[in-house]
């Protein structure tokens, strides 16, 4: 398990998301306020990028560009079509004002 920071959060507009390529893995961080999220930045369906999508922060999604498909935050599952496979979900935390990303054994695909 390795952690990692990925930026300040006051680098991080609240409704935004980017990218971080952490450990050969390309992550989307989200942010909702003061929340944070890190889910697997490759949509599953069209293989894009997630971050460059639009973030729905009432229900905590994020929306690929492309085909539509929108992704939890929490879980990773797909709430729309095309996709039908999950993207890894991954910690995310404020600490000290630094966003920091987890690796190893909590991530997981739901």
């Amino acid at each position: 398990m390795s952690a990692h920071v990925a930026c300040r959060l006051d680098e991080l507009a609240s409704g935004a998301a980017r990218r971080f390529d952490v450990e050969g893995r390309s992550i989307a961080v989200v942010r909702i306020g003061d929340d944070v999220y890190a889910i697997g930045d490759t949509c599953t369906h069209g293989e894009v990028s997630l971050s460059e999508g639009e973030v729905i922060a009432d229900r905590k999604e994020l929306e690929c560009w492309k085909h539509g498909s929108a992704f939890s935050l929490v879980t990773g599952e797909p709430f729309t079509l095309p996709a039908v496979l999950p993207v890894p979900v991954y910690d995310a935390a404020v600490v000290d004002g630094n966003i920091v990303i987890t690796i190893g054994q909590q991530e997981h695909a739901s």
